[in-house]
């Protein structure tokens, strides 16, 4: 979904920079450990581990990160190679164990829309779509804010918007939204959301842009993130 998502923090990381190389490893590890239980579910119980140990033998040793190649593709697919790679050798060399048929067999990838890649693809758009909410929140309820209605556009936008997805809530009609914020028309309560989406967006595009090369990559992840939410809503 996301193009080359990574490779910015990537040149960052690669320098050995550890407040980079912590945020590389933050980013990554919810979606990298629900790649590893659904790559391997009799592992559940040990991925905390064994995450752990992939992130200092490879994410966090010397030169790994930047033998990366960009051109490779997108670097979530370099991670998650990587580490379905690192768990088999890991099962290959352990001892007293019963060995299954075939490693390719606890590897295997069941088609479908419970893939293990795209249980990982879910749980990234998820990581970072709650940072580009929190970061939105935190902007709208801003004090020092020019807007004295950007509180209320934040309001706005989680019960028109978020409530209904996350919560199973019904879309307020406008009629009550005019009443709650102290509105003139339903027309201003849908000018206030609307500014909330366009904050949602700018907030989208700044957060990918930390992600990858400010190019054409930029602008198609930040429609497929924005389409993600909205099109969840169908409603505004």
């Amino acid at each position: 979904m996301f193009p080359h998502t990574g490779w910015t923090q990537l040149a960052g990381a690669a320098s050995n920079d550890p407040d980079q190389l912590d945020r590389l490893i933050r980013l990554y590890w919810a979606p990298l450990k629900v790649f590893l239980v659904a790559s391997f579910p009799s592992l559940r119980d040990r991925a905390d581990e064994l995450l752990q140990n992939f992130s200092e033998d490879r994410i966090l040793k010397e030169g790994w990160l930047k033998r990366a190649d960009r051109t490779r593709g997108r670097f979530r697919d370099l991670l998650k190679s990587s580490l379905k790679n690192f768990v088999l050798d890991h099962l290959n060399k352990a001892e007293n164990r019963n060995a299954p048929a075939s490693l390719d067999d606890l590897g295997h990838e069941v088609a479908g829309p419970d893939s293990p890649s795209e249980q990982f693809d879910l749980a990234w758009t998820r990581t970072v779509l709650a940072e580009v909410l929190q970061r939105m929140e935190t902007d709208c309820r801003d004090p020092d804010a020019n807007q004295p209605r950007r509180t209320h556009i934040w309001e706005m936008f989680q019960i028109r918007i978020l409530d209904p997805i996350f919560n199973n809530a019904e879309s307020m009609p406008y009629e009550q939204l005019v009443n709650r914020f102290g509105l003139k028309t339903p027309t201003d309560a849908s000018n206030m959301l609307l500014s909330g989406k366009r904050i949602f967006k700018a907030h989208i595009t700044n957060v990918i842009e930390e992600y990858c090369e400010k190019d054409a990559a930029t602008a198609s992840e930040v429609r497929a993130l924005e389409e993600f939410i909205l099109s969840l809503a169908k409603r505004g």
